[in-house]
């Protein structure tokens, strides 16, 4: 047997490098997150942030920068003098051309300038475009500060498709070791999916139910309120197939039908994950056809106010890319076999939602002739986000005598609640993670590529199909076809409030 994973060890020295310091993800997410475990002392003793960007900012000018965006993105009773002083004082900033090798000498520089260099670890997340991750990754071996002590974070989208990901994957991987990368998606940082793991495998009532024997069908669905914004130009050439369904929902997928693990550890639970993605059941055209559903939002009404169509927040007309997406899907298995998993995203929905709803079979045999009310089948809800929690809808009796009337009731879960603590963002998890050196959460090489092989032949049918996506009002639950989806196999999908 394979022993236990060594615990988690913080290095005494790090060096965390941000490549795009000045970028929306930086600013927003990653310091944020960093200043937050700093705050909490769970980073290392020894340790420096180092912002590359093309801009022409010295340290001091970074600081500035940085302290403004953390007074936006955090809560101000967080952000102590003190600490946010110390914090700031951490931060390092190099304008960098990646063609002018002087640049990357001065880099170098910056990384040898502290005691014992070669003690630190060094991280460097590539917050920017992936075309560029090959080139820098081979810049960062030639000027030698590539060792066993170095990790490489890879923001998605991992190319656009099944090629161009093998084409990164080799590029990055001539020059780290797999156990070096780091492929980040952030909903497997979320306390919600973390949550998933423990609810699976550490209540032994669930176990004997998690199968195709008690589970009718499983919906996974990821709803946004905003639009494309600022992100067009990369939209438009994405969509939400490759932006949220090759990454993000076939993760969730992934954690709801894998296999239990022998123990969570680092390699464990990502060979469990592929084995779920090699089991999916493969879309032929036919399939793509008949179970696959692909919108385009229009003008509407979100959360009251009027808001543009997708063509103009691109600025033109005559797009074929999708902004909504519904799918129905097998994990052909012996768990699984005959369960539909439907997955669903959009743009411009009528809420913002992250869930899973695990929905049971009904009871075999109604024991109770004559009730009144409404009865509804059993459902785990996991809600990973805005509010996390979960849900667990039974039918109950209606309290008073005269026979039984039957209703419907949930048992909520809110982690905020239940555990009155600040609930951490998922990228500070998982950058604690990659500074300690620890791949569980992370997508290795073979699952991306696994996806991408799922992924491709409905990309290919899209491409090909004289159909375009189906237009639907912004503000809505996307066009009516995703509703006939489940409708013709007599199930509909399912709200948090249901």
């Amino acid at each position: 047997m394979e022993p236990a994973p060594a615990p988690n060890v913080l290095p005494e020295t790090c060096d965390f490098t941000v490549f795009g310091g000045t970028g929306d993800l930086a600013l927003r997410k990653l310091l944020p997150a960093l200043y937050h475990r700093d705050l909490e002392g769970q980073l290392p003793a020894d340790y420096r942030i180092l912002g590359v960007s093309m801009t022409d900012l010295d340290d001091d000018a970074w600081r500035s920068v940085v302290r403004t965006a953390l007074a936006t993105y955090v809560d101000a009773a967080d952000l102590y003098d003190g600490a946010l002083d110390r914090f700031l004082a951490r931060l390092h900033h190099l304008m960098l051309d990646a063609e002018n090798p002087d640049d990357w000498h001065r880099f170098h520089a910056l990384l040898k300038d502290r005691p014992h260099p070669e003690d630190a670890v060094r991280v460097f997340y590539l917050a920017v475009a992936p075309k560029l991750f090959g080139a820098i990754c081979r810049r960062l071996d030639e000027i030698g500060v590539v060792d066993e002590r170095a990790r490489v974070v890879l923001e998605k989208p991992i190319g656009h498709d099944l090629a161009s990901a093998r084409e990164v994957n080799a590029a990055v991987g001539g020059v780290f070791d797999e156990a070096q990368i780091f492929r980040i998606d952030h909903y497997l940082g979320k306390e919600s999916v973390q949550n998933l793991l423990v609810t699976r495998f550490a209540n032994a009532f669930l176990e004997p139910l998690w199968n195709s024997r008690w589970v009718d069908h499983v919906q996974i669905t990821v709803s946004e309120t905003v639009g494309v914004g600022g992100r067009g130009e990369y939209y438009d050439n994405a969509g939400a197939l490759r932006d949220m369904v090759q990454n993000h929902l076939l993760q969730l997928l992934c954690l709801v039908a894998m296999e239990p693990p022998t123990y969570v550890g680092r390699e464990t639970v990502r060979d469990e994950k592929l084995k779920v993605l090699q089991a999916l059941k493969p879309m032929s055209p036919a399939d793509v056809d008949h179970d696959t559903v692909r919108g385009r939002y229009g003008a509407g009404l979100v959360d009251g106010a009027p808001v543009p169509s997708y063509s103009d927040d691109l600025g033109h007309g005559g797009s074929r890319t999708e902004t909504f997406v519904a799918l129905k899907t097998e994990v052909q298995n012996w768990r699984w076999a005959g369960v539909p998993f439907y997955l669903r995203t959009g743009k411009r929905m009528d809420h913002r939602a992250s869930e899973i709803v695990v929905v049971f079979k009904e009871p075999p045999h109604s024991m109770f002739p004559g009730a009144e009310g409404a009865t509804a089948p059993n459902r785990l809800h996991i809600l990973v986000q805005p509010d996390e929690g979960m849900r667990l809808h039974l039918t109950a009796k209606e309290p008073g005598p005269g026979g039984y009337r039957l209703r419907p009731v949930s048992l909520d879960l809110s982690y905020a609640a239940a555990f009155d603590v600040r609930l951490p963002d998922a990228y500070e998890r998982l950058l604690m993670d990659v500074i300690k050196g620890n791949p569980t959460l992370f997508m290795r090489r073979d699952e991306v590529e696994a996806a991408w092989t799922w992924t491709e032949p409905i990309l290919q049918r899209w491409a090909t199909s004289p159909d375009r996506p189906k237009r639907y009002a912004a503000g809505t639950d996307g066009p009516p076809a995703a509703a006939t989806l489940l409708e013709r196999d007599g199930r509909t999908w399912q709200e948090p409030d249901q």
